[in-house]
């Protein structure tokens, strides 16, 4: 059955356990699906072997950096299905609105509507119709002026953006819009690692990971915390494996038994794809509670402290670094004095593992010389992700694991750009030195208040506050927290502007008036005046480095994000600050004004060239601490009284289960590209929940029995989502995990993380209720 059918029949749900190991046969076998689906095989296999490479183009997946080794092939499953789902053939053109009300569309999935394939001309919305019909580009640029020249003032606008935005188009972006005079830049990072750029800026004085690719090789332990990597960063799995092949410890600590955090099939070994062979990726496997990782690290502390202690009292060696405790870091003894005081009985009670798991933890740390810790979305989006990032910094602290080859921090980054978008000037929050830099280049007044991250945004067009919305990519509406609370919000604007490759729910949940621009992707060939033009992108690693699209786009109608924003900026502001039109000509002229601007982009243009980019270098990993003491900062972070919220317990209702969203491993944030979760062995369908089988048992329910969620929230809104089917699966009792978007209905607007304002996606408190259709499917 082909992928055409497959996305308009209604799937034959299944499950059924997964026996092999990530990658391998089962990740070729997909690639193919995907190339086949995609009705443009054979280009797009040659386009896959530019993916990542010199001359190439970035992949538009995830943010892991790339191997320094050069090599014919450098993508993964994932990455391949993000390019053969970008390099599609078919077109969302006006013939298609011209067969599909808004209305229809609504009623369609998630999966159906992205797979119609690729927007090919600007659209604007016509309420009497209830379609979207052609504009050409000028009026559409003349349009978004229009509504912003007609704001009372420049805070009334939202400017999205999704971190598949380059480098050139982010910073257009946001000189174009302080320029207008706002910093509201609600961003996609708001919504995933924003706790822990906050965190690691207030400990080590930067925001971003310090570590390299390099620093794998030479660790002697990593630490992966709340990460699915065969699913969202599947190129993390190889050298995960090599470590463990060359004696080091990989420790994985996460709820749920990731097949790709057990075992790897490589593709490209083929001795042992023909035995059927795989590797593991982990020496040891911990499975905490939900919210339960910052007692894990606590407790790790307190056993440092008691090994230190007894070292001290018998002349033995140090467990500390005191060498760089001296020298580097503040407040050590304000943070050991937090640990003294808290509790075995508290830790253990709120992490979820035993005092003998912890301890087992804390040895291989403290046997290991050089140590990585790794972390994704299972430790920020929770309501303390803030303090246990902290913590991670705490305990890597303690033994000096900073700015040596081998170890470091490393926040793993999701979409491809999305720390380069932030590096750009992307930042609701500004910092000082970027704003004064952007007055003494451009001579405007720069907006010196703070804007909009994602959840103020969407409260400010919920309240009338903010008026017209314009998304640079990125899918707002899926994405977001409390679905029917931002679709609200986004249908209370006057205008919304979609600049995107594809149809999404976002297009149908619109404003008054409303716009789709459609824009070239990461694969598509970008010609402006001067010729074929590059883009850059920065990756988990602070590596830069080039993207050149390799393929001819569908329409000439389509336009590059840079000269989308350009376009936009000029019909608003005419040639100021700069001649707009003039920059999107050469993209070289953009990334001039960068190394004139953003530190650490100085030859920006020339050191470009160097085959793989460049390095921007860290702070932090230079032992430079760009903190206000000029030195690293332990946060003496208490441990949270109850993980659970105030506002759940004032509900009067006690939850059945702790829920997290995630992905499955057909979808890449809110893209899905198959209804599929081959490694947790699900077939045909997404509204499953994934519950110990005892839970299910004790509520009431069978396995394959359908229910409805609720969350639990003190403030009078019923959150529910109907028809889900509970499935038995090896998590932890009292846990349960689904898929998001489906699920992001469940998660209060108000529930974010101190500090961050990130949603807690991860800790959602749910109770089960009989559905209306209770029939077992499987």
């Amino acid at each position: 059955m082909s992928l055409h059918h497959q996305a308009d029949q209604k799937p034959v749900p299944r499950y059924k356990p997964y026996s092999g190991a990530a990658g391998g046969w089962g990740a070729l076998r997909s690639v193919a699906q995907a190339w086949i689906g995609s009705d443009n095989a054979l280009k797009n296999i040659r386009a896959l072997l530019k993916t990542n490479q010199n001359g190439g183009f970035d992949c538009p997946g995830c943010a892991w950096g790339d191997s320094p080794e050069s090599g014919m092939v450098k993508f993964c499953e994932n990455g391949a299905k993000a390019v053969n789902w970008e390099a599609t053939k078919r077109r969302v053109d006006a013939a298609f609105f011209t067969r599909h009300s808004v209305t229809s569309l609504l009623a369609q999935s998630d999966y159906w509507l992205e797979y119609q394939g690729r927007l090919t001309e600007p659209m604007v919305y016509d309420a009497n119709t209830d379609r979207y019909k052609p504009i050409d580009w000028d009026g559409a640029f003349a349009l978004i002026a229009e509504h912003l020249h007609q704001l009372e003032s420049p805070d009334q606008a939202e400017f999205y953006t999704s971190g598949r935005a380059s480098n050139e188009a982010a910073y257009l972006y946001q000189l174009f819009v302080r320029a207008y005079g706002t910093n509201n830049f609600p961003d996609c990072s708001n919504m995933c690692h924003e706790a822990s750029g906050v965190a690691l800026g207030q400990s080590v004085g930067v925001g971003k990971g310090t570590v390299t690719f390099d620093d794998f090789e030479h660790a002697d332990a990593i630490f992966v915390w709340g990460q699915n990597p065969g699913t969202n960063h599947p190129r993390m799995l190889e050298p995960l494996r090599e470590a463990v092949k060359r004696g080091a410890q990989v420790v994985c600590v996460n709820p749920l038994k990731e097949r790709g955090l057990e075992r790897f099939q490589h593709p490209q070994h083929p001795l042992e794809m023909l035995t059927n062979g795989d590797r593991p990726t982990n020496t040891a496997y911990f499975r905490p509670a939900l919210g339960g990782d910052m007692a894990v690290l606590r407790g790790m502390a307190k056993f440092l402290l008691q090994w230190e202690r007894e070292a001290q009292a018998s002349n033995a060696p140090a467990i500390f670094d005191h060498d760089f405790l001296n020298q580097h870091t503040q407040d050590v003894l304000a943070y050991l004095a937090a640990v003294d005081a808290t509790s075995w009985e508290q830790i253990t009670a709120q992490s979820g593992l035993t005092l003998a798991e912890i301890e087992h933890a804390a040895r291989m740390y403290c046997k290991a010389k050089k140590v990585i810790m790794c972390w994704a979305m299972g430790i920020t989006q929770h309501r303390h992700s803030v303090a246990t990032i902290q913590e991670i910094a705490n305990l890597m602290l303690l033994r000096g694991n900073l700015g040596v080859p081998g170890a470091g921090l490393c926040p793993v980054r999701g979409h491809s750009n999305v720390q380069g978008d932030r590096t750009m000037g992307i930042n609701e929050r500004p910092p000082v030195a970027l704003l004064d830099a952007l007055e003494r280049r451009f001579g405007f007044k720069v907006p010196r208040h703070n804007g909009h991250n994602t959840v103020e945004a969407i409260r400010a067009m919920a309240d009338g506050q903010a008026k017209v919305f314009i998304a640079l990519g990125g899918n707002f509406a899926q994405a977001t927290p409390d679905t029917e609370r931002t679709a609200q919000a986004l249908r209370n604007c006057e205008l919304t502007v979609q600049i995107s490759t594809k149809l999404n729910r976002s297009h149908l949940l619109h404003g008054k008036q409303a716009l789709i621009l459609p824009c070239l992707g990461r694969t598509d060939i970008d010609l402006q005046g001067e010729g074929p033009q590059a883009v850059t992108v920065e990756d988990s690693f602070s590596m830069v480095h080039a993207s050149n699209g390799q393929l001819q786009p569908l329409s000439r109608q389509m336009r590059s994000e840079p000269a989308v924003i350009a376009g936009i900026a000029n019909a608003t502001l005419g040639a100021k600050p700069v001649d707009w039109n003039w920059l999107i000509a050469d993209y070289a002229r953009i990334r001039d004004l960068i190394d004139q601007t953003i530190p650490g982009f100085d030859k920006f243009n020339q050191r470009l060239e160097h085959p793989g980019g460049f390095y921007l270098g860290n702070s932090a990993g230079q032992r430079q601490w760009k903190t206000a003491s000029g030195r690293a900062n332990f946060k003496a972070n208490a441990l949270p009284d109850d993980l659970l919220h105030e506002r759940v317990r004032a509900s009067g209702q006690v939850p059945d289960l702790i829920m997290q969203s995630m992905r499955s491993h057909d979808q890449y944030n809110t893209t899905i590209y198959g209804l599929d979760d081959r490694y947790r062995g699900v077939k045909g369908q997404r509204n499953v929940l994934f519950a110990n089988e005892a839970d299910i048992l004790r509520l009431g329910f069978h396995p394959g029995d359908k229910a409805d969620i609720v969350s639990l929230w003190s403030d009078g809104r019923e959150r529910r989502v109907k028809g889900f089917t509970l499935l038995a699966f090896d998590i932890p009792a009292g846990q349960a995990a689904a898929y998001y978007p489906e699920v992001n209905p469940l998660v209060p607007l108000e529930s974010v993380g101190d500090g961050s304002h990130t949603p807690t996606s991860k800790f959602v408190a749910i109770q089960l209720q009989p559905a209306s259709d209770n029939a077992r499917i499987l």
